[in-house]
């Protein structure tokens, strides 16, 4: 008796042993799983883009951005889901779209222009908010004493090309000028932004130069056509409304034989005769990886220093100049499409 319980004693213990380890070969496949799951950065993200307008500079941003974060957090193992909406020029929608965001719990908000930057800062202080096709986010912001970061949730790309590039590329172009209409719209601060530091440095040249500036889309044309009768060349900054316009605008300039010096590539290919501009799907590129810094690195937006376009190029509409006589340097570039 004594023989058969040890017996069945042993074969328990035998059992249990067996049991034990078959236990700790899966335990140890379930770890070595959990390691291979930790060792991708990324996670699943699903981040909100706001854009202000629908036009060629503000989507060349949008899907630079979407592709550059896609690559990196897709090389990270990981994924990441857009909620594209436009706000087909209205700032209140521009409120609304980011309402939406907030409440859906986003991971990260990009704001693709000033009005829609301003809206997501109105509307959360926690979610990560990235801007671009920003000019001044000083302006943008309301912030005094502009360092360069905001101490915030928000930091993002600006558009702003060099003014005194602009300036001086209005003079290589047109040296016998003497009047120069500033056009742009009165409800975009950025575009006021630009006006003031262009303007001074176009007088120093010796332009006089006289503002037209527009409410929205439905008066561009005819500010357009009092800044024609009155100029000798029209400059445009960076205009989000003006860029929604350009065919509007190309209906009056042409016709009136004055030229428009223009601050960005999507206005001039439009209505203008050249300009010295950014890439903005390069600039979209940049805001992506900035959105990666944050999203899988857990970068700090308020540290973050705005950040600039990389490169600009003078560039030219072949069409434009063709049909009013105008010479451009070799040096100038030719707008495709």
């Amino acid at each position: 008796m004594k023989k058969r319980l040890l017996a069945a004693l042993m074969a328990g213990a035998m059992a249990l042993s067996m049991t034990a380890c078959g236990g700790s070969s899966s335990g140890s496949d379930d770890s070595n799983a959990a390691s291979g799951s930790d060792s991708a950065k990324a996670g699943s993200y699903k981040v909100g883009v706001v854009q202000l307008v629908q036009h060629v500079a503000l989507d060349a941003a949008t899907q630079g951005f979407q592709d550059k974060l896609t690559e990196l957090v897709e090389a990270d193992g990981g994924k990441v889901e857009f909620d594209v909406q436009n706000a087909s020029g209205e700032s209140a929608n521009c409120s609304t779209i980011v309402n939406g965001f907030v409440s859906a719990g986003d991971d990260l908000i990009m704001a693709n222009a000033t009005a829609a930057l301003q809206a997501a800062q109105a509307a959360t202080s926690d979610i990560p908010v990235l801007g671009t096709s920003v000019t001044d986010y000083g302006t943008a912001l309301g912030i005094s004493d502009w360092t360069g970061k905001t101490g915030t949730n928000i930091s993002g790309t600006t558009d702003l090309a060099p003014l005194d590039g602009q300036a001086d590329m209005l003079k290589e172009l047109f040296p016998d000028a003497k009047n120069v209409g500033l056009l742009y719209c009165s409800a975009e601060p950025n575009s006021k932004y630009q006006i003031d530091t262009i303007k001074p440095l176009l007088e120093a040249q010796g332009y006089t130069c006289t503002e037209f500036a527009f409410t929205d889309s439905n008066d561009v044309a005819s500010v357009a056509q009092n800044a024609a009768s009155g100029s000798d060349v029209i400059y445009i900054p960076t205009d989000n409304t003006a860029a929604s316009c350009t065919e509007a605008i190309a209906n009056v300039v042409i016709p009136a034989k004055v030229p428009v010096i223009a601050g960005e590539q999507g206005i001039c290919s439009g209505c203008g005769v050249a300009t010295l501009s950014i890439d903005y799907n390069e600039l979209g590129q940049a805001t992506g990886e900035m959105a990666y810094e944050i999203l899988v690195k857990g970068a700090n937006p308020g540290d973050m220093e705005v950040q600039a376009a990389p490169t600009f190029t003078k560039m030219y509409n072949k069409a434009n100049c063709e049909k009013l006589g105008i010479t451009i340097p070799d040096d100038y570039t030719a707008i495709e499409g």
